[in-house]
């Protein structure tokens, strides 16, 4: 399966406090995150969040699907409002390779 797949979807789970991304609807991997500060429902109106851990399972490893999974959490943390604490270090790398996102991330 190619990670740029029109099958590979990423959702949040409020749930379970994470991002998902799933390929042909199996879990494949996940953003977990944790509200640091905010109000509101967590789907609007949060402040900031940290980015704690990006796992893609081993089966789909070495595929690109953490860097997808990652660039559509920051995309939807981004229409939520949300600012970004990097705590993950695969985000901290993502983010600084990827610029765009500078002005979301908020520092450790």
């Amino acid at each position: 399966m190619l990670a740029s797949s029109p099958s590979a979807d990423v959702s949040i789970n409020n749930d379970q406090n994470r991002f998902e991304l799933r390929l042909n609807g199996d879990l494949v991997g996940i953003v977990g995150f944790f509200e640091v500060e905010g109000n509101g429902t967590r789907a609007t109106h949060t402040h900031v969040v940290s980015f704690m851990h990006t796992v893609v399972t081993e089966d789909f490893g070495h595929q690109g699907l953490a860097g997808i999974l990652v660039r559509r959490a920051l995309d939807s943390a981004r229409s939520y409002g949300w600012k970004v604490r990097p705590v993950c270090s695969y985000v901290q790398r993502f983010a600084a390779a990827n610029p765009e996102y500078n002005d979301m991330l908020v520092a450790l």
